[in-house]
């Protein structure tokens, strides 16, 4: 079982969001966990919202520092937002290949509420797409290197 971990600033969103779909795709396989350089402490009810309506879980999350995973091994890292890409990783991460999947934080959207799904809606589909498609390659027969390479092409894909 290949451990991955989600990583954003705030791993309130999108992180949870790439928790859960890693964990319902990747059944038997992956084990997801999300963290955030800076966690807020708290879920966004969207994000909660989202993977209900897509019948996904939406108990047991909770937005947590990746220091927590000190002594979890993690064999992929990827990060899902700007600002955590260009932020150094804590050592004992330095062992995982790691990519960028970047996409839009839903969490910020103002307008209506209709908006604001869609927006969550689209943030949901462009992960939901990448996770799938990672899931399709040979993982744990692929060279490192490759891997990271793959990974990284997969975070350019968007639904």
């Amino acid at each position: 079982m290949l451990n991955i971990l989600i990583v954003c600033t705030g791993n309130s969103c999108r992180s949870v969001m790439g928790e859960a779909l890693f964990n319902h795709h990747g059944q038997g396989r992956i084990q997801a966990f999300s963290a955030g350089s800076h966690p807020i402490g708290r879920i966004n009810q969207g994000a909660l919202a989202t993977l209900k309506r897509h019948g996904l879980p939406t108990e047991g999350y909770q937005s947590q520092s990746w220091e927590d995973f000190e002594h979890q091994p993690m064999d992929i890292v990827i990060t899902v937002c700007d600002s955590a890409h260009g932020e150094t990783c804590p050592v004992y991460l330095t062992k995982a290949v790691r990519a960028h999947w970047g996409v839009s934080d839903p969490g910020h959207v103002e307008g209506s509420e209709e908006e604001k799904i869609a927006a969550f809606e689209q943030t949901f589909a462009t992960l939901e797409l990448r996770v799938k498609t990672m899931l399709e390659l040979p993982l744990e027969a692929m060279p490192r290197d490759e891997l990271t390479r793959k990974l990284n092409e997969i975070g350019q894909l968007s639904a």
